[in-house]
């Protein structure tokens, strides 16, 4: 008897969830930092820019991991998290991308 995984099952496990908290605790960060100092170019990048580096970064091990352990499991669930997952990723790399280049 095989089980069927749905897409909010695998969201509800930590690889399926880890990296759009990481997101959006990135752009949670770019908008904070937004918020207090507005759009500067500095020489250095600072403590918020390196904190969001190493959350963008963080998440493809998860993601990878993800795909590894969820995609022959359930390959189309799977792949509705993904499609989410790169859709949040998405999301917090388009404000720095239109507002600090």
């Amino acid at each position: 008897m095989t089980t069927c995984i749905s897409a909010p099952m695998l969201l509800k496990k930590p690889a399926g969830f880890l990296p759009m908290a990481m997101s959006f605790t990135a752009l949670t960060i770019v908008l904070v930092h937004l918020a207090l100092f507005g759009v500067t170019h500095e020489t250095d990048e600072g403590a918020a820019a390196h904190v969001w580096q190493l959350l963008m970064a963080g998440q493809m091990p998860v993601m990878v991991f993800f795909m590894i352990r969820r995609l022959p499991q359930a390959p189309q669930a799977a792949l509705w998290v993904l499609a989410l997952q790169l859709a949040a990723a998405l999301a917090v790399i388009a404000p720095v991308w239109l507002l600090y280049l």
